[in-house]
């Protein structure tokens, strides 16, 4: 017994005289070996060497005693810079541990007493692996941190991008998300029936991505906001995922150039989303732009604006009778031969001019719900000509 405290001791005692040696060997080794340390900037491969050299001198601390617990990847990275997770991965940090037990391996002959060399073999292997967990463990933190600081980073940029936001701060902390900045935007909105917890954010988010390209989500109380960006059809990428949206309606802001230009197309959706409960037979997902007489109702200007300038006004500067006749349709039932007696033409002529109307503005009178649309153009552009009057 004496025999082989007397080797231990030896051996500790070559083991601290040793961790020079170790530390540098374990240096050319990952020079040697490890592409990915080759490449790290100079600051970067100065920590790690840090690191290595912060985990020989743990092992050898532990090795005076094993009977305690072996210090943990905590105290070896606590060297080192928080940053440096985000530099080398958990492989990484595997691969080190690797090179260090080899290195203290090839030169257990030479460290342990005689006869002890497979005891500190043995030794260094146990500490590797409680180091190996440790370092999961360390990993599995940081990335935790990492992601409830995305998750509120990701809400604050879409509260943002509701208020209509647009400078350098905001683009810089959408890159920092992950956006790519490829293609039209396009904001939808919905409500959610329940809570969602970030588990379920980030499944709804991945669903997002697989359907458009980019995507950011943001919980609004029981309101659901999520701005999808890329090069795909967005309005189909939308559809898509509209399942995923609580029950009511699912309302689709117009697709914008660029991310900067997102408040526009939030503005719209969520003004639609309050009007919609007016149209309850409404597609799911319906567009914006496709409840713009329901935003009137409910006081929205910009679907004002978009009734006079896409409809009223073209049709009043047509120069021919195409805004009579509409009035005269829509004022009499949506007859073609009441609007007829009324204009003193024939029903055909009236039918004639209806197409017109349609190609002017985009909408067609002879469609029910279309015909809503321009009647309510009409009005709303009769009363702006009344206030400028």
């Amino acid at each position: 017994m004496a025999t082989t405290a007397h080797r231990d001791s030896h051996t500790l005692r070559r083991l601290h005289d040793g961790t020079g040696l170790l530390s540098a060997a374990a240096m050319r080794k990952l020079d040697e070996s490890l592409p990915w340390y080759r490449a790290l900037p100079a600051e970067d491969r100065s920590w790690v060497g840090l690191v290595v050299q912060a985990g020989i001198t743990s092992f050898t601390s532990w090795f005076s005693d094993p009977s305690t617990p072996p210090h943990g990847a905590g105290e070896i990275f606590a060297a080192a810079p928080p940053e440096l997770t985000r530099s080398i991965s958990l492989q990484h940090t595997l691969q080190l541990v690797r090179v260090i037990v080899e290195v203290v391996e090839d030169h257990s002959d030479r460290l342990a007493a005689p006869g002890s060399e497979r005891d500190l073999r043995e030794a260094v292997l146990r500490y590797s692996r409680e180091v190996a967990f440790s370092a999961a463990e360390v990993y599995a933190r940081a990335a935790e941190v990492r992601g409830a600081w995305d998750a509120r980073l990701e809400a604050l940029v879409v509260d943002a991008l509701v208020r209509g936001d647009d400078d350098d701060a905001l683009r810089s902390r959408v890159s920092a998300l992950g956006w790519s900045g490829h293609g039209s935007v396009l904001v939808m909105a919905g409500t959610s029936d329940r809570h969602l917890d970030e588990p379920q954010v980030g499944e709804l988010r991945r669903a997002a991505r697989r359907a458009a390209g980019d995507a950011l989500v943001g919980i609004q109380g029981d309101r659901l906001v999520v701005v999808l960006g890329g090069e795909a059809d967005l309005k189909v990428a939308a559809t898509d995922i509209a399942p995923r949206f609580g029950p009511g309606p699912v309302v689709l802001g117009p697709a914008v150039p660029s991310i900067g230009e997102a408040g526009r197309s939030a503005t719209a959706a969520l003004a639609a989303l309050s009007a919609a409960p007016a149209w309850p037979s409404a597609p799911r997902p319906v567009m914006a732009d496709d409840l713009l007489p329901e935003r009137v109702l409910v006081g929205d200007a910009m679907a004002r604006e978009r009734l006079v300038t896409q409809a009223y006004r073209p049709l009043r500067e047509s120069g021919g009778s195409l805004l009579e006749t509409l009035a005269a349709h829509v004022e009499h039932g949506r007859s073609l031969e009441a609007a007829a007696r009324v204009l003193y033409v024939h029903p055909n002529t009236v039918r004639y001019r209806l197409r017109k109307v349609a190609e002017v503005t985009g909408w067609d009178p002879l469609d029910a719900r279309e015909s809503y649309v321009l009647a309510t153009a009409l009005a709303v552009g009769r009363l702006e000509d009344a206030r400028r009057c």
